[in-house]
């Protein structure tokens, strides 16, 4: 038989038809609970679409299975995007081919699973080419932030997450993890895009990342991962924002906004990060790119206004480890560092984290072409190791920083500003044509995706009017799934308290959060520990003697505690004194919460007497317990005496790299007659993903602290930011070492020493302007210095008793 035109037309136009009469064929089913979705789920088609009804759907464990097509999808949406809400204890999990998931709202609630979203059932069962899009997930967290579970697990293969919102994960575990964990999900071609991953506060400890691409185990396996076109707006989990662990990903057009962080080459190889906008607007610890492991691509990257340091630079390329283990720091190797745009940044890091472990300087590193402009007279670069395995070429430096090295050259670029808001350079610009170098085969494109010209060191052609696509980004849900906190102006209601026996405990009762409890002079007496369920003041007058807070006499049961801080509260103690002088002492003044309880709290004590806390059964002023964590510490303008230990925030002691407070600050105070130490404020283990903790002090006296053998006034072991200034330490003559620093962020600076010992200072820790010498006091008691003492000339060193009184 002859196929002719005229049946092969005859042929097209039927199969259309059939393709038509199959899609008819599809369903579209409304469900309302989740009895009616399990039901419909169990008989769905290519095609279907099973439609969730507006409303609350709490306590919903969803599971999705079904095979559709590509031209068919199987779609899971809800009936108008954003009006399905998934509360409590709920989850999805997917597994099959080509779903489709939208439109869902997972909000205040949690996950008592591994995710909230997972593109798998079980180890068997997972999903290929299917799509989560339009959906958002916020503040969907447990009771405690040590708690880990990710937001969303992707396996699989050819998988998508597109247009969705992620913002107010507080509790440990990845915000997105793609895994590969089994031949099945290696290179496996996901694309993440279009999404708006919003703020995240700092963890304290490691695994607040916002997207991680594999571990540390499966780092030198492919992935392919696609991650472009998103937002990431204050991430501030860890200093990994990304954690790429995989090779041959592609970072691209994405758009860093105030985020803590940096985008972190961490494992794997062969990775392209390009045309990427990092924004810090002078926000404390915003970075840019963290380069390890080899074969990478890092080029047409902007970085504005960027403060971070260390691991949190714009630019940082590290040492490595000889012989490194899979969760070390393999050698840079291989890596180009081309065309990127450094403005207004801290300075650039090279050879970073080099110590006897990290003794690898990176081999075979490109960087070359790179602008670096700077109007704020800051360093260009800090170097950490030798830099003979760079090759640097054609890097130019408007700055008036040098950095004296071939490859970089100072030249006036001639600027001009898009909408006053982009530095970019003009067409005119001799010094930076003429000093740019082109070796090899040069970068094609600029950041905006135009096709370069004439080439020129930085990201943006000479006289672009064109914003970098990271810029101009649509990310997110396509309906209003922001969350913005209710800000609510709060007038501070003020309670009046009488002395006696718990009349404190019950005027708290009836404290609403924020109020200001006022004591008048008296002895406020417990009969039980109070916990501060509400962030409330509890203040003294200042023109009459302080009021005085005593443990009753003769308990039963005597309390461990003055007061309890609830997680999520603060509690302000001004101008009271608090006396735990008694023939068998209570332990503490002040607790944290309850062992694991993670929400961060605050305590603020102001013009306060503590004393008589002299319980050796591990007590001490304050405690911070295991597991929690404090945003801030501070003791101002206080006393503390005649106790057995100080302030103890040294119960993390695995090794993991957590600690229990993100800031101490102690100022003009005085630590007297201490038995063992003022403070202690531990970090161990070798985790870098955190800040590590920070620690100021000043114009403080420490006198008689911690005087035993092997004793020490300030421990603080593993913090990473320590300064210590304008202070003495006195009277601990058993003492060999008051205050032992390490690290180039540990400081002490014009302080007194005396019958204390001396101070160590190791690993690029300074000890600047310390002076042994007896301070000559003219008050012993009030520290109130002689006409002969040092501390006159020096003014600045000792108490301020003028705002002491």
């Amino acid at each position: 038989m002859m196929i002719t035109k005229k049946h092969t037309i005859t042929t097209i136009i039927s199969l259309l038809l059939l393709f038509v009469g199959l899609s008819s064929l599809a369903n579209e089913i409304k469900v309302a609970t989740i009895d009616e979705f399990n039901e419909a789920i169990k008989s769905v088609n290519a095609g279907d679409r099973i439609i969730l009804k507006n409303g609350e759907w709490k306590d919903v464990k969803l599971v999705v299975k079904g095979i559709g097509t590509s031209e068919n999808p199987i779609t899971i949406e809800a009936e108008e995007s954003g009006k399905v809400l998934i509360t409590g204890d709920s989850s999805l999990k997917m597994a099959g081919e080509h779903l489709i998931i939208k439109g869902l709202w997972f909000k205040n609630g949690y996950s008592s699973g591994k995710s909230v979203i997972s593109f798998r059932v079980n180890s068997k069962e997972f999903a290929n080419h299917s799509r989560l899009t339009d959906c958002a997930i916020t503040y969907f967290n447990p009771r405690s932030k040590s708690i880990d579970y990710k937001w969303i697990s992707v396996w699989g293969k050819n998988n998508r997450v597109d247009h969705n919102y992620f913002t107010g994960k507080t509790h440990s575990g990845t915000t997105l993890v793609v895994w590969l964990k089994g031949e099945k999900h290696i290179d496996n071609n996901h694309r993440i895009d279009h999404n708006y991953f919003g703020e995240r506060p700092p963890l304290g400890f490691n695994g607040g990342e916002t997207i991680r691409i594999g571990t540390s185990k499966n780092s030198l396996l492919s992935s392919r991962t696609i991650v472009e076109d998103n937002v990431f707006e204050k991430c501030n989990g860890e200093v990994e924002i990304i954690s790429n662990k995989s090779c041959h990903n592609v970072y691209r057009n994405n758009l860093f906004l105030e985020s803590e962080g940096v985008l972190t080459l961490r494992h794997g190889n062969r990775c392209l990060i390009e045309s990427n906008v990092f924004i810090g607007n002078q926000k404390p610890h915003t970075g840019g790119i963290r380069v390890i492991n080899a074969g990478h691509m890092i080029r047409n990257n902007l970085m504005m206004n960027l403060t971070g340091d260390g691991f949190r630079g714009p630019i940082v390329v590290m040492n490595g480890v000889p012989n490194s283990p899979a969760n070390r720091y393999h050698q840079v190797k291989d890596v180009s560092i081309v065309n990127n745009t450094i403005i207004n940044c801290s300075p650039i890091q090279f050879c970073a984290g080099k110590d006897d472990e990290r003794s690898l300087a990176p081999e075979n590193t490109v960087f070359a072409n790179n602008l670096i402009f700077n109007t704020n007279n800051g360093k260009v670069a800090s170097v950490y190791d030798a830099l003979d395995g760079f090759k640097f070429y054609g890097n130019i430096l408007d700055t008036k920083d040098n950095f004296d090295k071939k490859g970089f050259t100072k030249a006036k670029v001639n600027w001009d500003t898009l909408d006053n808001i982009l530095y970019i350079p003009k067409v005119e610009n001799e010094a930076l044509i003429k000093n740019s170098k082109v070796e090899g085969k040069p970068t094609r494109l600029d950041i905006t995706g135009t096709k370069r010209t004439t080439f020129v060191a930085g990201a943006f052609n000479l006289g672009n009017k064109k914003y970098p696509k990271a810029l101009l980004l649509k990310s997110g849900t396509s309906w209003d799934s922001k969350v913005t906190p209710q800000k609510t102006e709060v007038i501070a209601e003020v309670i009046q308290a009488e002395p006696g026996i718990g009349t404190l405990r019950k005027a708290l009762k009836k404290a609403p959060d924020g109020s200001i409890l006022k004591l008048k002079s008296g002895t406020y007496t417990l009969e039980k520990g109070i916990k501060i369920s509400n962030s409330v003041t509890i203040q003294g007058s200042a023109k009459e003697p302080k009021p005085i807070l005593k443990i009753q006499e003769g308990l039963e049961k005597k309390p461990t505690y003055f007061f309890r801080v609830e997680g999520g509260k603060s509690l302000r103690i001004d101008n009271i004194e608090i006396n735990a002088t008694s023939n068998m002492p209570i332990k503490y003044a002040v607790v944290s919460p309850d062992k694991g309880i993670s929400d961060p709290y605050s305590v603020f004590i102001n013009n306060c007497h503590i004393k008589g806390f002299k319980n050796k059964n591990g007590g001490s002023i304050f405690k911070g317990y295991k597991g929690t964590f404090a945003d801030s510490i501070s003791i101002v303008n206080s006393r503390i005496e005649n106790a057995y230990r100080g302030i103890n925030l040294g119960e993390e002691k695995d090794n993991l790299g957590r600690y229990s407070a993100q800031v101490v600050i102690i100022k003009n105070t005085i630590f007297k007659d201490i038995d063992q130490w003022a403070l202690n404020y531990f970090r161990g283990g070798n985790d870098e993903s955190t800040l590590g903790g920070k620690l100021l002090i000043d114009n403080s006296v420490f006198s008689n602290v911690g005087n035993i053998e092997k004793g020490t006034v300030l421990r603080t072991k593993g913090i990473v930011t320590v300064a210590i200034k304008n202070s003495v330490f006195e009277k601990s003559y058993k003492v060999i070492n008051p205050v032992s620093l390490k690290g180039n962020k540990n400081v002490i600076t014009n302080c007194v020493i005396f019958d204390c010992g001396t101070v160590k200072a190791t690993k690029g820790a300074s000890a600047k302007d310390v002076f042994y010498k007896n301070p000559k006091w003219e008050d012993k008691e009030n520290f109130i210095p002689s006409e002969k003492s040092p501390l006159i000339k020096a003014q600045t060193i000792g108490l301020k008793w003028e705002i002491k009184k």
